[in-house]
């Protein structure tokens, strides 16, 4: 029978979750979000969107279709959204090791094992989710219990005891509970997780620029799709120093005030009338080089079915999102225009300029994993750089 050592999830206000472990037996730390998605794992695992946090996921059963292949087309992962898992560890209710899918290759808590990240399972996620949204974003940590008993425990206090580092490298004394709480909004995540040079994808005649602040694989195979080339450059990259037909700005994690680089760039391309297009932290980055600003959300929008509106119609879309903060529409230029809100609070889920073919959304319309309902949006981004 395999082992399962006993793990405890603690929050920064003090409460503690007992649970047990199914996956890398250490410690982490980071902000604790909640998903409702239903499915998507490997995809959410991997999106560096999720970089310093602790991903709670509320489905109650996870793990039954385990953890496909790391096959690749085109240099590109088929089903992962980068080379890497970057939540700093998983929460869930109940974790099955069992697993059948046509795909899968492992199990979710090897894979877990095999990427070092901590998971942890028998615990109450609804009842942490309705603190979490009640009281806002927490920082917690994920760490082995040694109030328990047993041999186990014992074992691997001593495979801990002198060389104990957390999620980030650093070290943190002789007891595997001694991990300090993480906070990622203090760091810059997007210099963490963008690629270091310059990457190119497919062979359209049209030249595309994605700049790469923790993009998702799948809206590199999207852009592939409709027949353009990628550039893909590193978050603080000068693109205005090569030829290029439009500009796509991609997601990321973390607070979107460390990337001050990204706005001044985007504010120089601004400049050539080019199609530009913003994907989730891409719409905050927009929306400071047009003069708004960002904030943080309570608890941030993080599922598959978050339904958002058109403004000036009644058209909506059910859509995929990640993400903490939001912009604050209220302070962008005269000529920009918000264009689409959130039907469950009211914030900005995307602007547009009002003259010129610069828009973002605040969602992701390239999914994995969730709905494709917006799909659309590279099809028509294709277009204005094709024209």
């Amino acid at each position: 029978m395999q082992r399962v050592l006993p793990m405890r999830l603690i929050l920064e206000n003090g409460m503690v979750f007992k649970g047990q472990s199914f996956g890398a037996e250490r410690p982490s730390s980071g902000e604790v979000v909640f998903s409702t998605a239903m499915a998507g794992y490997p995809e959410s695992l991997t999106d560096p969107s999720f970089k310093g946090q602790i991903l709670l996921l509320t489905y109650p059963i996870i793990g039954n279709y385990g953890v496909p292949a790391n096959s690749e087309t085109n240099g590109i992962s088929d089903f992962f959204e980068s080379n890497r898992i970057h939540a700093s560890g998983l929460v869930v209710q109940d974790y099955t090791p069992q697993y059948s899918h046509w795909n899968a290759v492992g199990s979710l808590g090897n894979w877990l094992k095999d990427e070092n990240v901590p998971g942890i399972f028998g615990i109450d996620t609804r009842k942490l989710t309705k603190i979490i949204r009640e009281n806002g974003s927490l920082l917690g940590k994920i760490v082995i219990d040694l109030d328990s008993n047993g041999s186990e425990v014992d074992n691997l206090y001593d495979q801990f005891h002198d060389n104990l580092h957390d999620d980030n490298g650093n070290k943190h004394g002789n007891e595997p509970s001694n991990v300090d709480f993480y906070n990622p909004d203090n760091y810059n995540l997007v210099a963490e997780v963008s690629c270091n040079e310059v990457v190119e994808y497919g062979n359209g005649d049209k030249k595309v620029v994605l700049v790469d602040c923790g993009t998702k694989l799948n809206i590199i195979r999207e852009l592939v799709k409709e027949g353009l080339k990628v550039v893909r450059v590193p978050w603080d990259y000068d693109f205005n120093t090569i030829e290029y037909d439009g500009v796509v700005i991609s997601n990321g994690p973390g607070n979107p005030e460390y990337c001050g680089i990204t706005v001044d760039n985007i504010r120089q391309a601004m400049q050539k009338d080019r199609p530009i297009f913003g994907i989730c932290m891409g719409n905050q980055l927009l929306a400071k080089a047009a003069g708004a600003s960002t904030y943080k959300l309570r608890y941030g929008h993080r599922s598959h079915n978050q339904p958002v509106r058109r403004v000036g119609s009644n058209q909506c879309f059910i859509t995929s999102q990640n993400h903490g903060y939001a912009v604050d529409e209220t302070q962008l230029g005269s000529d920009w225009e918000p264009w689409f809100v959130n039907m469950n609070d009211a914030t900005n889920e995307g602007i547009k300029h009002k003259t010129k073919p610069f828009y973002s959304v605040q969602f992701h319309p390239e999914a994995a994993g969730g709905p494709t309902d917006t799909r659309f949006f590279f099809e028509e981004f294709a277009k204005l750089v094709k024209e």
